[in-house]
C-alpha cells in the first residue's frame, strides 16, 4: 500500500500534507525517514510512524450505536442530524455507514461499519438475519394478533410479509380507558416503516418503537442513548459466522 494512502485512511491528513510532511522529515517506516509519501510500505509488516507516533493500521471498523429519535440513518445531511454526526473525528476518517436503517423517531440498535461486504450480508433478503424490536402499540394486542403475525400480514401496499414471532410482554391502561400493548416483534425482513405498517394492517398504533437486536448482535444494555462503542472480538465473530 502507498504511505500516503495508509496515512490519509487512518486520517493524518490530505495526500498534499503527507508528502510535505514527508519531506520536512516527520515520517519514518521502520526507523528510517521516508522522503517519499508514495513509498510502498506493508501495513502488518512495517513500523510506520508519524512524528514519532506509531501508526495502527486497521481496515475497518465495527460500531454499535444507540441511535436516539430525532436522528436519520444516513452518512450526511443538508438539513437534518446524521448519526454519523454522532461519531468523534477519529471515526470518520475510516469512513462508516449504517446497516440499513432505523426510522428517524425510531431509537436503539445500529451498526456502522465499513465493511461493505459484511453489510450486504447481513442486509440481504436471502440471509433472513433476523431483528427483534421493541414497541409500545396503542390497542389491546391479542393472541390473535399473534397468530396473524405468524402466518404474516398484508401491508397497505398489497405486501404480504413474511412470518414474523411476536411476544405480547405486558399491558398498560391509561385513564382515558385506552390500551398500551407492550410488545417485542421479530422480523427477518426491513420493508419501510414494516413494524408500524404491520400494526396498522391489525389496526393498531405504534407509539414507541426500539430495535433490541440484529442478528445476533444485541444493543449493550449498559450503552447510553446517542452513545456508541466498537463491537468486541466476539460480537463481530458471531456477526460474521451468521452471514457465512
Amino acid at each position: 500500500m502507498r504511505l500516503d494512502k495508509l496515512l490519509g485512511h487512518m486520517g493524518f491528513g490530505s495526500r498534499s500534507e503527507i508528502k510535505r510532511w514527508a519531506k520536512a522529515g516527520l515520517i519514518t517506516v521502520n526507523g528510517a525517514a521516508i522522503k517519499d509519501s508514495g513509498k510502498q510500505v506493508d501495513p502488518d509488516a512495517d513500523d510506520v510512524q508519524f512524528d514519532g507516533q506509531k501508526v495502527e493500521y486497521r481496515e475497518y471498523v465495527y460500531i454499535m450505536l444507540h441511535k436516539p429519535p430525532g436522528v436519520i440513518s444516513a452518512t450526511e445531511d443538508r438539513r437534518e442530524r446524521t448519526v454519523i454526526d454522532l461519531l468523534p473525528d477519529d471515526m470518520l476518517c475510516f469512513e462508516p455507514f449504517p446497516v440499513g436503517r432505523l426510522d428517524k423517531d425510531t431509537e436503539g440498535l445500529l451498526l456502522l461499519t465499513n465493511d461493505g461486504k459484511l453489510s450486504h450480508e447481513l442486509l440481504a433478503p436471502r440471509k433472513h438475519v433476523p431483528k427483534t424490536y421493541f414497541a409500545r402499540v396503542k390497542g389491546d394486542v391479542t393472541e390473535d394478533d399473534v397468530a396473524a403475525m405468524a402466518l404474516g400480514v398484508t401491508l397497505d401496499d398489497g405486501y404480504v410479509t413474511k412470518p414474523a414471532q411476536l411476544v405480547i410482554k405486558s399491558k398498560e391502561s391509561l385513564p382515558t380507558e385506552e390500551v398500551i400493548s407492550h410488545i417485542e416483534l421479530t422480523i427477518t425482513e426491513g420493508k419501510f416503516h414494516q413494524v408500524k405498517r404491520m400494526f396498522e394492517s391489525v389496526g393498531k398504533q405504534v407509539v414507541y418503537l426500539k430495535r433490541l437486536t440484529m442478528g445476533p448482535l444485541q444493543l449493550d444494555s449498559e450503552l447510553p442513548i446517542g452513545q456508541w462503542r466498537e463491537l468486541s472480538e466476539d460480537e463481530l465473530a458471531s456477526l460474521q459466522q451468521a452471514t457465512s
